[in-house]
């Protein structure tokens, strides 16, 4: 009898073992499907570390800088080639006095002037100067949309990103270990007449701008031809690190961007000033923005083009930066109904699990740029 009993007791024993190790199993299991999918919420802005790699600081003011290091942002600051900002020069002194006083918080770009141009010897004096800039602290380079839309040669032709002038400048921003930065063209609206746009952002700006509304003017290279000039260059320096700046003018169609992003591996794209464009594809078709966002989630940086001049006023700039900020959060993290602005009709927020939201907000900047924010 005692030894029916052992016996008993023992399959007792090793039953009852068998099942809690199946289900310590199956716990496991379900904590690491929780941690995969484990998405942040509102309150968890201000907690995760963050960076915006598309902001202008033109003057000395301290207000992004300031709102930024409460809100657990980094800053790439970016330099243009655009008249309605200080000289390049003049920018560039800025950006290195706001790199000396805050070097855990701002990293900043240099520009390629296009200054001399049809001068022989321009590239080896672009060269000179970007050296120059990297050796003070530029750990990027930014070319504009005047490539391609504005500036001219001696002979009135327009001057074009795949000139072989800058194959050389490109082939040392490689070998220096920099990045490219590049806003080539304009959205595709930007061909439309204004009650033809997508987003009411673009409608607003070309409706002020209409020196850079290209329906206006058919005389100017069409949409296409600046994302060849674009592609050209990038085909001919497949090495070198590369931002799209604004979604890279692809904004309207993430599929373009997909094929973008698998033609040229060494590529990224930025979503400054182009959330609307994604809000307003995922509004009509919602898997396919949110699968494209998880699928090339190493590719895309966070970015909003905010802007600190010597007319900016605080409390203004601050508002604006955390309705934004806010707002964008919203729509990567949750799944609310999101009323934005540019759009007419409301959105779904994307709901991206937590480490896509790393790699878009900071991770993917901190790869490209190894060595800043100090």
């Amino acid at each position: 009898m005692n030894k029916y009993f052992s016996l008993l007791f023992a399959s007792f024993f090793l039953i009852t073992t068998q099942c809690n190790e199946k289900k310590k199993k199956e716990f496991k299991t379900n904590t690491n499907e929780l941690e995969t999918t484990r998405n942040y919420s509102m309150v968890d802005f201000k907690k995760v570390p963050k960076i915006d790699t598309h902001i202008h600081i033109n003057s000395e003011g301290k207000t992004i800088i300031k709102f930024a290091r409460a809100n657990n942002f980094k800053l790439l600051s970016i330099s243009v080639d655009y008249s309605g900002y200080p000289p390049i020069r003049e920018q560039q002194i800025i950006k290195r006095n706001h790199l000396k006083d805050d070097p855990d918080i701002i990293a900043f770009s240099t520009v390629i002037s296009l200054e001399g141009w049809n001068d022989p010897n321009w590239s080896t004096k672009a060269i000179q100067q970007l050296k120059k800039d990297f050796e003070l602290g530029a750990n990027s380079v930014k070319t504009w949309k005047n490539i391609g839309m504005e500036a001219r040669d001696k002979d009135g032709n327009l001057i074009v990103l795949d000139d072989p002038k800058f194959d050389p400048i490109l082939n040392f921003i490689k070998d220096q270990g920099k990045v490219l930065i590049s806003h080539a063209g304009e959205p595709r609206n930007c061909w439309l007449p204004l009650d033809s746009m997508t987003v009411n952002n673009d409608r607003e700006y070309y409706s002020k701008n209409p020196k850079y509304h290209m329906y206006l003017h058919p005389e100017m290279p069409s949409y296409e031809e600046q994302i060849k000039h674009r592609d050209n260059m990038l085909a001919k320096n497949p090495d070198l690190p590369f931002i799209g700046a604004h979604m890279a003018s692809l904004e309207w169609s993430v599929d373009e961007i997909a094929n973008f992003l698998d033609r040229f591996p060494n590529a990224n794209i930025d979503l400054a000033e182009r959330i609307s464009h994604l809000q307003y594809q995922s509004h009509r078709n919602y898997k396919k923005v949110r699968d494209f966002i998880i699928k090339y989630q190493d590719r895309i940086l966070y970015g909003t083009d905010f802007e600190e001049n010597t007319e900016s006023t605080p409390k203004t700039l601050e508002e604006h930066m955390m309705k934004i900020w806010l707002k964008e959060w919203e729509y990567f993290n949750t799944d609310n109904i999101v009323t934005v602005p540019q759009l007419d009709t409301p959105v779904k927020g994307l709901k991206l699990p937590k480490e896509v939201v790393d790699k878009l907000y900071r991770l993917n900047a901190e790869r490209l740029f190894p060595n800043a924010w100090k």
